[in-house]
């Protein structure tokens, strides 16, 4: 007898290894996939933007990345020594603004040129509600705790959703006409809006991908929120807040995106990968006996090994470490 409902998640015809280019946008989802990419040496570029919501917001940063927006002093606003924008998260600010412009300057600009090349562009909605800043009127990608009464708080409809959306991916198609997006719906509850409005929320985000899957060919759909709240509804698979997954969660759809999308040849490399890292990222009570010093020369000899063996595979950085330790 089964205890609980599996979702079942055919093997995608959507191919991702090593040498795939994939750019990130989107929630804190997006971040815990992007992080399970680049540990397992992936070519990726994870939210430019840092952390984004909504369509709207995601939207717009994607727009500015085909336009080559440039950010100048009138994007930029200070409050309490931090220099900030209301078009990125705040883990992009600094006390200086010179090199806050160059900071937000140089990661729009890698993640244009990303765009151009990008084989997929993964996106995570979060929620469907959103914030405009009344004296623009233009959607804000975090509002940085500013007071409330200087924003507009609505909810975005589908049809707003699949117009906005509608026209991006036509306009990223023509810039890289060989561009797949994948799409995800946050498992991430957001608690504030409510138990009911959550719902609601995540309803409108799943509606409008929808609609978008049945205009486009070239849009695909994980399911990590149906993952989460059906296989997982358990909380022992969430962070102490009970609202965000735990790493035994993060884990458990990483591995059934793998499955997914990998083929047997690179998840077999991420295992090898994954039992070097665990090596180089050992430490010993002693660095300096003679046994430590054969393990690093064995790990050495694992990686070198692997670049041989795979030569697109990045791992120029852990052999340098390698070497500078037994120097």
């Amino acid at each position: 007898m089964e205890f609980r409902k599996k979702v079942e998640v055919p093997k995608s015809e959507l191919r991702i290894n090593h040498q795939t280019k994939i750019l990130l946008f989107g929630s804190c989802f997006a971040e815990n996939i992007g992080k399970q990419l680049l540990e397992n040496k992936f070519s990726v570029n994870v939210n430019p933007f840092g952390v984004l919501y909504n369509p709207a917001s995601i939207a717009q940063a994607i727009e500015m990345l085909q336009q080559n927006r440039v950010f100048t002093e009138d994007d930029i606003f200070h409050h309490h020594g931090i220099y900030r924008t209301y078009f990125h998260h705040s883990v992009f600010s600094s006390p200086d603004k010179d090199s806050f412009l160059k900071t937000i300057n140089e990661a729009r600009e890698k993640a244009s040129a990303d765009l151009k090349e990008a084989e997929i562009l993964l996106v995570t909605f979060g929620t469907a509600y959103a914030f405009n800043l009344k004296e623009t009127e233009n959607v804000v990608a975090n509002c940085h705790k500013q007071p409330s009464n200087i924003f507009d708080r609505y909810k975005l409809s589908v049809s707003e959703i699949v117009f906005s959306w509608t026209k991006l991916i036509e306009e990223s198609l023509r810039i890289n006409p060989d561009l797949k997006i994948l799409f995800t719906v946050s498992p991430i509850r957001h608690w504030k809006d409510g138990a009911h409005n959550n719902q609601l929320s995540k309803a409108v985000l799943l509606l409008a991908i929808d609609e978008l899957m049945n205009k486009f060919s070239n849009l695909y759909y994980f399911p990590s929120y149906e993952i989460v709240l059906d296989e997982l509804r358990d909380y022992r698979f969430y962070a102490e807040d009970m609202i965000h997954p735990n790493d035994v969660a993060i884990q458990y759809i990483w591995d059934i995106f793998t499955a997914t999308y990998l083929d047997e040849e690179t998840r077999k490399l991420c295992v090898e990968w994954q039992n070097i890292s665990r090596a180089i990222g050992h430490r010993p009570f002693n660095e300096e006996t003679e046994d430590h010093k054969q393990f690093l020369k064995q790990t050495l000899l694992k990686v070198k090994s692997l670049r041989n063996k795979y030569p697109y595979f990045d791992c120029e950085k852990e052999l340098l470490l390698l070497e500078k330790k037994l120097s």
